[in-house]
């Protein structure tokens, strides 16, 4: 397992070793020894989450609040996204900034994405199968989010605007100036 700090503080890329061979491949995709030795945090994985998209569906900006924030651990089964976490917590010297990560089914890296960022990803190829793990239970009453194209933010997606696929809720999400005040993490 090898671990890439990223700009944003406890915000960690995952490569793992792949053994590849005539008959195809395999690797370890999570060991909690492992994965709390490499990052110094003590996360318990509660819930897997999987989804299936085409090309153009963006997917966030959103995050959970409060005693219901999620850390997630992210990843591509099949396709290529470009996956993005956003520092929402106040106190942070990194508040407010993002960073990218290309996921793809066949480079199998990880993401980590810790309590108290904003997390979204788009498809870059014809279909992606996403899958990720959380230390907490959704809540619904704990969600947010931040619309995607969000001008203070100004996050580079790799893709044409018109191409952009939202669900009818993240059509209306608000702005981060909107938020920024009343985020509790």
């Amino acid at each position: 397992m090898k671990v890439e700090e990223t700009k944003l503080k406890d915000c960690f890329i995952i490569r793992d070793t792949v053994f590849e061979d005539p008959r195809g491949y395999f690797f370890e995709s999570f060991n909690q020894q492992r994965f709390a030795s490499n990052i110094g945090l003590n996360v318990s994985f509660v819930q897997d989450n999987q989804s299936k998209s085409t090309r153009g569906v963006l997917r966030g900006i959103h995050f959970q609040q409060g005693e219901h924030a999620q850390a997630k651990l992210v990843r591509v089964l099949e396709g290529r996204v470009l996956d993005v976490a956003v520092d929402l917590r106040k106190n942070s010297r990194t508040f407010g900034q993002w960073e990218t990560v290309e996921l793809t089914g066949d480079n199998h890296v990880q993401f980590f994405v810790p309590r108290g960022f904003g997390h979204g990803f788009v498809v870059l190829s014809d279909t992606a199968t996403f899958f990720y793990k959380c230390d907490n239970f959704y809540n619904k009453a704990s969600e947010g989010g931040i619309i995607y194209n969000d001008a203070d933010l100004n996050i580079d997606w790799q893709i044409k605007e018109s191409e952009v696929l939202l669900s009818d809720k993240d059509k209306i999400l608000p702005t981060f100036n909107e938020i920024k005040n009343s985020l509790n993490f």
